[in-house]
């Protein structure tokens, strides 16, 4: 099966674990995932199945739009609710009011230092991996862009959010800054992710969901249609000898589309055949075949 997939992911499992779930529910072993989603977070889970795992490198630097609570008076190891506490808890009086200014000063561009429980890759090992073997480890701050972050709501020592931020960004970093501003700690309790770019919760399914859809044989209907992928590349549909050519990795004429670098090559309405970057003019090489 070719195409992608838009999962709900659930609460207590890892991203990988959906991969794997996934791969026995539809039988097919080549599924890579858009994202990591920590284990506590629930919500959008883009998965490329098939030939379209190929795809993964043109949709790296997707936005991401969250919904969660942080809970004020401690900070964590991991920056949420999953590790230990640092330090005492401390009861805390907020101003819901005040609050909101000071999440509102994370807006913008800004430099954030990842997690240390997180997937970084360090000399080709992922963070977290060291951290639990004892190691000290620092990671260099990373440039990103916060386009919202708005507390909605505040009950006691917990506010909810919402925020959408750049590829890259953390959410727990946010909660963990955001309680060093106050000088009363804090981390992240809960979190959605409510869109990865342009695929939305109301579009995913659960696990169970797909399990259904499988037995009825009814999966293809729910995966977005190839065109809407990738919407920054235009579509256009390549006649018999460019198709062929296309599928050979060899240089090709495409004509009926408007200018552009790189373009989404169709056999016909639905059947995509890959992605082909511009040469000069008309003439355009194949960068990613899908078949």
């Amino acid at each position: 099966m070719n195409g992608l997939l838009i999962l709900d992911k659930p609460a207590g499992i890892t991203s990988h674990d959906v991969v794997a779930r996934t791969r026995r529910i539809l039988g097919e072993r080549s599924i890579g995932h858009l994202g990591t989603l920590d284990p506590m977070a629930t919500g959008v889970l883009p998965l490329l199945l098939g030939r379209y795992t190929r795809l993964a490198q043109f949709f790296g630097r997707m936005e991401k739009a969250y919904t969660g609570s942080i809970r004020f008076g401690q900070a964590t190891t991991t920056y949420d609710a999953e590790g230990e506490g640092v330090g005492p808890h401390t009861p805390v009086s907020l101003d819901g009011e005040e609050l909101k200014r000071h999440a509102a000063a994370f807006n913008g561009e800004l430099l954030q230092t990842p997690p240390a429980y997180s997937a970084k890759k360090i000399k080709g090992r992922a963070a977290y991996s060291l951290t639990r073997a004892g190691e000290t480890i620092e990671l260099a701050p990373v440039r990103i862009v916060v386009h919202d972050f708005t507390i909605t709501s505040l009950d006691g020592d917990t506010a909810e959010f919402r925020a959408t931020v750049s590829a890259g960004g953390y959410i727990r970093s946010l909660a963990h800054d955001l309680g060093q501003r106050l000088g009363c700690g804090a981390h992240l309790a809960s979190l959605r992710r409510v869109a990865a770019g342009p695929f939305q919760a109301d579009a995913a399914l659960s696990l169970e969901d797909l399990a259904t859809l499988v037995e009825a044989g009814d999966v293809e209907r729910y995966l977005p249609h190839p065109r809407t992928l990738l919407p920054d590349f235009p579509s256009t549909t390549a006649d018999a000898q460019s198709a062929g050519r296309m599928r050979n990795g060899a240089l090709c004429n495409l004509a009926d589309f408007s200018a552009a670098s790189h373009v989404k090559v169709f056999a016909n309405r639905h059947e995509l055949i890959g992605i082909a970057q511009r040469i000069a003019g008309t003439l355009f090489q194949p960068i990613v075949v899908i078949g």
